[in-house]
């Protein structure tokens, strides 16, 4: 089974307004994408590649609204709280935050948890209170990994190491693995591997060994998870990263990085042609 992910991260937000929404007006933005989209996904086959789109939450109703009878597109959110409502418990005592329940109402089936840039929240606010120890943060993380397995979420679960930490990446993903899914359920877990130190303007990506370096290791580390490529998953790497055995699918997030940079449908499914060859 391939897998193919689309964070969406904050490409809602109107070019004016300092982001880079040329698609849509946002109330109409999360329907567009599902719409625009849909159609061209229909043809393949849903037992070899599966596709989920992650949505910040004031976007899920619409996307839902826009799923067909039997789309092959399926929603997620950006992440959930490490703590839920309960019949006879919580019932909602959750200002600001996120909780799985609430995810699953809105029609998520997925979330995406420890994003590098979800890491730095979590390490940026624990180091205002003094903790620098990042085994906290994979603590953390892995109780909202187990919120949102049980309100029946899958979990698409980042790891990654920045530059500062590649001479000891198998520590720092060993232990972001063994911490963050301590005690899941992994078989309801996709990772997803972000090479931080190589992600972003005038970085040198990371190059094909490298991510089967790291693909074997995570495989090892989680006894066979699935692995997709979290560092960006684009037209001018989707022949390389189908060409690696132990890669089983992309994070896509934007498609277009000079001129009118942003998300755009079309270039989406062409990325995904050029991933599957199809």
């Amino acid at each position: 089974m391939k897998h193919i992910f689309l964070n969406l991260k904050r490409f809602d937000v109107p070019v004016e307004l300092g982001g880079v929404n040329r698609l849509a007006p946002m109330a109409e933005w999360g329907r567009v994408i599902v719409a625009e989209t849909q159609k061209g996904l229909t043809g393949y086959d849903p037992a070899e590649a599966e596709f989920v789109d992650f949505f910040p939450e004031a976007h899920l109703i619409p996307a839902a609204a826009a799923r067909a009878e039997n789309s092959p597109v399926q929603l997620g959110c950006q992440g959930v709280f490490r703590a839920d409502t309960a019949v006879g418990g919580n019932f909602g005592a959750f200002t600001t935050n996120r909780p799985a329940h609430a995810a699953a109402a809105l029609g998520c089936g997925w979330t995406l948890i420890g994003h590098c840039e979800e890491r730095n929240d979590k390490a940026g606010i624990l180091a205002e209170a003094g903790v620098t120890d990042t085994a906290a943060v994979n603590r953390l993380l892995n109780q909202e990994v187990k919120a949102a397995q049980a309100a029946g979420l899958k979990v698409l679960y980042c790891i990654g190491e920045k530059s500062e930490e590649q001479e000891q990446w198998q520590q720092v993903l060993g232990d972001q693995l063994s911490i963050g899914l301590d005690g899941v359920d992994k078989s309801r877990v996709v990772i997803a591997y972000e090479p931080i130190w190589s992600i972003g303007p005038g970085k040198t990506p990371a190059d094909k060994p490298y991510i089967e370096k790291i693909a074997r290791f995570v495989k090892e580390q989680t006894g066979g998870l699935d692995v997709v490529y979290g560092g960006g998953l684009k037209a001018d790497n989707a022949a390389m990263l189908s060409s690696i055995g132990d890669i089983d699918g992309g994070l896509i997030a934007l498609t277009r990085f000079s001129g009118e940079i942003g998300f755009y449908p079309e270039e989406y499914l062409e990325i995904i042609r050029l991933y599957l060859g199809k």
